[in-house]
């Protein structure tokens, strides 16, 4: 599957702009770090587009929908991915696909929080402030910080160079992102 026949499926579920945005970051940080471990960056983004594509038109049966789409359409291992996008569904994680997802979907939702708040966004933005706000249970508090820690250790990134990386990431894309 390519990025634009993600995009149509995407537009057919979803018209949030804070949902569409949110899997346009978690696109841009998988892409980027499926060029930094040598694997598919089209078959990592498109995981990160489409985690949530069925959320906001069928959130009782999230990610099912999305899911089955993809089966049928011969995507298993993104749907697998897909499916594992949050631990307690207790799917079992088979490749760093899964484990990505995982790892980059809250933590980068946070991380978007985070710029939210600050007068120059994700500019001057550090591991440290995030780390900060992490232990705050008050702020983004529908933030699950057990998913983002579990995550964080399932893929086998530290904590702050993770981070690090995914600001990074969507420091070079901050215009486009308006963060």
């Amino acid at each position: 599957m390519n990025r634009q026949e993600a995009l149509e499926i995407l537009k057919s579920l979803t018209k949030s702009e804070s949902l569409l945005r949110h899997m346009r970051t978690v696109e841009l940080v998988m892409e980027a770090y499926a060029v930094k471990l040598g694997e598919d960056p089209i078959k990592w983004a498109v995981s990160g587009l489409l985690h949530d594509a069925d959320y906001e038109a069928f959130p009782d049966k999230h990610p099912n929908v999305i899911v089955e789409k993809l089966h049928g359409l011969g995507e298993a291992e993104i749907a697998h991915a897909i499916s594992a996008h949050y631990t307690q569904w207790n799917v079992p994680y088979h490749s760093t696909l899964d484990k990505a997802l995982l790892a980059c979907d809250e933590l980068t939702g946070f991380i978007v929080a985070c710029c939210q708040v600050r007068p120059d966004g994700i500019t001057s933005l550090e591991p440290k402030s995030v780390i900060k706000k992490l232990k705050d249970k008050g702020f983004a508090a529908k933030v699950d910080r057990y998913e983002v820690s579990k995550g964080a250790e399932l893929f086998g990134v530290e904590m702050t160079e993770h981070i690090a990386f995914i600001i990074d990431t969507l420091r070079k894309n901050k215009e486009e992102l308006a963060i």
